[in-house]
């Protein structure tokens, strides 16, 4: 009988699930809304309640599967398999996600940090080629990372490692979220660039379809940012030129510390594709010491949104 992996991947938003086969193929996927509602009391609920009914909705057996493997949003302890501090899913205290979960399917359960598994998925079955050594950098309303050292993940004492949005980049630079000043998650996050874009849009006085949309009040985003700049608006330019400054600032130092095989860029803001690369490939080039340079290559992550899922089944094969 094959044995068989669930990957879970829980956003704020959406609840992805997948089965694949032990060698990361996968075969079905579904997703569901996450209901954050009375404390994010029905979030693990749901997940049970969805795996069981695919289960039985595919006439598979739960003795097929090795284990659940969950990305998950927060701080979590994967010893005790509890996760806290995800608000956005609006889980203010300790949630007992392994015990429940585990409890209500019958089937081992294990899980980590959202961007550490999204990593994984894309070492595995992704950009990363199954390489022993590779940095996972996601670029989204925030920055996380997933550093993978001679194939095992980086956790660090707290699991605070990967922690990539938070490298400085501008000493006293624009206030974080985190309290501190001048990360790089304020600079080349989604949020981030279309921070940069208005601050220079003040200062820029040419001609600029960008400053035009930017007075008239009107949303800006990072995708039209780089839409621009790709057409040849000249502060649009000016704004992706500095944001991939930074990024090749913080690439080429996280490089220059643990000299990976790739860094995968991944998330909403690598959709620009070959002309964010080139770019930030430029100033890394410029930061990263020659024997880094010559051997840790820039790559764009190649699963989409399956990274999550390919990622977090990857886990449960520590159940083989």
């Amino acid at each position: 009988m094959e044995r068989k992996l669930i990957g879970v991947d829980l956003g704020g938003t959406t609840i992805k699930f997948a089965i694949l086969t032990d060698t990361g193929e996968v075969q079905q996927k579904w997703s569901v809304e996450t209901n954050i509602l009375d404390e994010g009391s029905h979030i693990v609920p749901d997940i049970v309640a969805s795996i069981n009914h695919h289960i039985d909705l595919y006439n598979m057996d739960k003795s097929q599967f090795i284990g659940i493997g969950m990305g998950t949003p927060g701080t979590v302890d994967r010893e005790n398999g509890t996760v806290v501090g995800a608000y956005n899913l609006n889980w203010k205290t300790t949630q007992h996600v392994k015990a429940d979960v585990e409890a209500g399917t019958g089937i081992k359960f294990t899980m980590d940090n959202d961007a550490n598994v999204a990593g994984l998925g894309e070492r595995w079955k992704g950009a990363g080629e199954n390489g022993s050594d590779v940095s996972f950098v996601t670029l989204g309303t925030g920055i996380g990372g997933g550093l993978i050292a001679d194939g095992q993940l980086l956790h660090g004492i707290a699991g605070a490692a990967g922690e990539i949005g938070h490298v400085t980049v501008e000493p006293n630079g624009y206030l974080c979220t985190c309290g501190k000043r001048g990360c790089l998650e304020q600079y080349a996050s989604a949020t981030g660039v279309v921070h940069v874009a208005r601050d220079m849009a003040e200062e820029f006085s040419g001609d600029s379809e960008l400053k035009r949309q930017t007075d008239d009040g009107q949303d800006i985003t990072s995708k039209l940012v780089f839409d621009l700049a790709k057409s040849g608006d000249t502060l649009a330019v000016r704004v992706v030129d500095k944001v991939c400054y930074y990024l090749g600032l913080a690439l080429g130092n996280l490089a220059n510390t643990l000299n990976p095989e790739s860094i995968v860029i991944g998330g909403g803001v690598s959709a620009a594709g070959d002309y964010l690369l080139k770019q930030v490939d430029h100033y890394f080039q410029e930061f990263a010491f020659t024997t880094v340079r010559n051997s840790t290559s820039l790559k764009l992550a190649r699963l989409g949104n399956d990274a999550g899922v390919i990622g977090a089944a990857s886990l449960a094969l520590s159940f083989k």
